[in-house]
């Protein structure tokens, strides 16, 4: 309500409804009885007119009056169904609100004054009302009294509020509020929601990402938890923008019926392949030694798979870094061979003139295996006075190791790669081309070509270790992506990059080294990014450098903040926020008394009522702890503050299955997946026959 005043007075009885009272008596007098006023019926009309309107616009003034003090204890339901979100090729819906200005301060302080504190409390009748509830509840006869008292509707008087705790007042200090959109462009800069367990993240989550689906934009979820009700609002969502199709779920709890994605088969450089996989070990104290060890040995398999023409999984990972001398017998005979145009001929040369005689006479040849090593020797020794670095002479000198030794180097990537080989997880994880499978293989290029969706639960709840490993291999491998796409966009530059909208819930779960090139430099490659966490402290212990946490903060320039109860999270938002001038009123009484009289005057007395400004922030961080459910403050546009609310989902009619496990099984129309013992036999990667 706007006036041109010090003080609105907002906080007082409707007194506009009296003088309401007195014109509809009015008029009906004039209607009624004209002579008694004197008046013929036209001027009675015309009078009773006249009252009538002024008594409307008491009544409305009274009602903005009225209205206002009700929300201050009570919003209005919001709920939105799925049909009725809005989507815009510009612009992103975040909820109804309104920007928060000096004034909704002022009106928010006033609200802490002791003799206005029954506006922003529940009354003394409504609390006797759910304490009777309580006490009535397990009473044959009172229970049903109690269940009058909680009856929830506008003719009860003391209804419950809504169970979404927190303050209503915190919206209810403004009378109106509209749509609250950011447009796409401004949305290009990141976007991160931090809010306690509880209190809506998922339900914004599902918002947004509703209509990013429902926009046609590439999206990929990250879900730590693997949280059952998002994956299914998703394919609710993607069934209803007809993009069922288009829907990829991987989910590591499920691994019988998910998709399969090869976490380290994409790179733009072979070293990623051992960063991806060690990413995971500790890197403190002794243990940094041992995982630079192990980075060294991964690094070398996967630089042998790449000379071999074989994309690098998991599983073959797990097989050769205990098994490096069968990896150099394969090397040699197909990586080796196809660069050595004489391997061959050595090797029969070899053979032949190293066949000895037995006792009875029959000539028994070298095996393959001592004619391969062999050729390696005489290799190397051919060149000893040059220094040679290649991968040969890697592979040599590492089978050379004492065997106790090297086993310890690399004990600590051996139990890592065995939980990512073990079970069905391995199927999903290192995909085998060679059995018969109907579930999709995917790789993030070939998503982003065909604007798929993808949902990836990783299920840390179960494994935090795998859950980790697999998030950080994929944002490693999308940061490989956004620099491809960077350097040769879609077909040489000849179709325009689409959105992808990039949204991890959790993402101090999977957050790392890798995260940060996707926030300040793949903006240019289409990259939207929406980050979800419960406080900013869960990324700083993730990253392990206040460094390194500020870099993440510094490229999120959208802060949504619900309901956090961290005073260091809250000020991310409150050190951006200017103070403003707050108004108060200070009684003064002076008296005095003159015993001589001069004058006649024997005492005087005055009281008044002085201004008094004092500074304060347009928030204070009470105000954060005290948001109910499904609200938030917002920083967008740069550092304008908006207060919303987020509108709640309403049932769905659609027949969507219950659980992931048959939504999974609808997806890819096939019964539980059971690998066969070949598949799973780790000496037997991929199906293949190994030396």
């Amino acid at each position: 309500m706007s006036m041109q005043t010090p003080l609105e007075g907002l906080l007082r009885p409707p007194v506009e409804w009296y003088s309401m009272a007195v014109s509809f008596t009015s008029a009906g007098l004039l209607c009624a009885y004209p002579d008694l006023f004197l008046l013929n019926s036209n001027m009675a009309d015309m009078g009773a007119v006249g009252l009538t309107a002024f008594a409307s616009w008491r009544f409305y003034q009274g009602y903005k009056i009225w209205k206002y003090q009700c929300n201050l204890k009570r919003m209005p339901k919001y709920t939105m169904s799925s049909s009725e979100i809005p989507v815009s090729q510009k612009h992103l819906f975040l909820g109804r609100g309104f920007l928060w200005k000096p004034t909704h301060t002022q009106r928010l302080r006033d609200l802490d004054l002791s003799y206005n504190l029954h506006y922003r409390y529940p009354s003394r009748f409504y609390r006797w009302a759910r304490s009777r509830e309580f006490a009535w509840e397990n009473r044959p006869i009172l229970k049903k009294l109690a269940s009058v008292l909680k009856w929830d509707s506008v003719w009860n008087p003391v209804r419950p509020y809504p169970d979404i705790g927190g303050e209503p007042c915190l919206h209810g200090v403004s009378e109106d509020e509209s749509d609250i959109t950011i447009s796409l462009t401004e949305r290009a800069g990141h976007t991160v929601v931090i809010g306690t367990t509880g209190v809506g993240k998922t339900r914004l989550a599902e918002l947004l990402i509703a209509q990013d689906i429902c926009r046609g934009d590439v999206v990929i979820v990250l879900d730590p938890k693997g949280d059952a009700d998002l994956f299914k609002r998703i394919y609710i969502e993607a069934k209803n923008a007809g993009r069922v199709a288009d829907l990829l779920a991987l989910h590591l709890g499920f691994s019988q019926y998910s998709a399969r994605y090869n976490p380290i088969g994409h790179f733009t450089k072979i070293t990623q392949v051992a960063t991806r996989v060690t990413n995971a070990l500790p890197s403190t104290g002794e243990a940094a030694a041992f995982k630079e060890f192990a980075w060294k040995y991964v690094n070398l398999v996967a630089r042998a798979l790449e000379e071999m023409k074989l994309p690098p999984t998991y599983k073959l990972l797990n097989f050769y870094i205990t098994r490096l001398e069968e990896l150099l017998l394969r090397y040699c005979e197909e990586g080796l061979a196809l660069k050595q145009l004489d391997y061959h001929h050595w090797i029969k040369d070899f053979i032949a003139n190293n066949t000895k005689k037995d006792k009875s006479g029959n000539g028994v040849p070298p095996t393959q295996k001592e004619a391969i090593l062999a050729y390696v020797e005489y290799t190397l020794a051919s060149r000893q006075n040059i220094i040679q670095s290649d991968l040969l002479s890697d592979l040599s000198a590492a089978c050379r190791l004492d065997r106790t030794y090297y086993d310890k180097i690399t004990a600590s990537v051996g139990p890592l790669l065995e939980k990512l080989t073990t079970g069905a997880i391995a199927q999903i994880l290192s995909p085998d081309l060679s059995i018969e499978d109907k579930r999709p293989v995917f790789n993030w290029l070939d998503v982003i070509k065909n604007k798929k969706i993808v949902y990836v639960g990783m299920d840390a709840l179960t494994d935090n270790v795998i859950s980790s490993t697999v998030g950080n291999a994929m944002l490693s491998d999308l940061v490989s992506v956004a620099g491809h796409l960077y350097n040769f966009g879609l077909d040489d530059h000849k179709t325009p990059l689409p959105r992808i909208c990039l949204h991890s819930d959790e993402f101090n779960e999977v957050i790392g080294d890798e995260f940060i090139p996707i926030l300040n430099k793949a903006r240019g490659a289409g990259f939207y990014v929406t980050a979800y966490t419960q406080t900013w402290s869960d990324v700083e212990a993730r990253l392990g450098s206040l460094s390194k946490a500020g870099q993440v903060a510094g490229n999120l320039n959208t802060i949504i903040m619900l309901r956090t109860k961290e005073a260091k999270t809250v000020d991310m938002v409150l050190n951006q926020l200017p103070t403003v001038p707050i108004l108060r009123i200070v009684p003064a009484s002076v008296s005095t008394d003159t015993p001589h009289g001069e004058e006649g005057i024997f005492y005087q007395s005055s009281n008044e009522d002085r201004f008094a400004h004092t500074e304060m922030k347009l928030i204070e961080q009470n105000d954060v702890l005290n948001l109910p459910k499904g609200q938030a403050f917002c920083l967008l546009e740069g550092g304008k503050l908006y207060k919303i609310r987020i509108p709640l989902p309403m049932p769905e009619d659609a027949n969507i299955p219950n659980t992931v496990e048959e939504i999974l099984k609808q997806l890819y129309g096939q019964e539980k997946y059971a690998p066969n013992k070949n598949s799973e036999n780790s000496s037997n990667p991929n199906g293949e026959n190994q030396r």
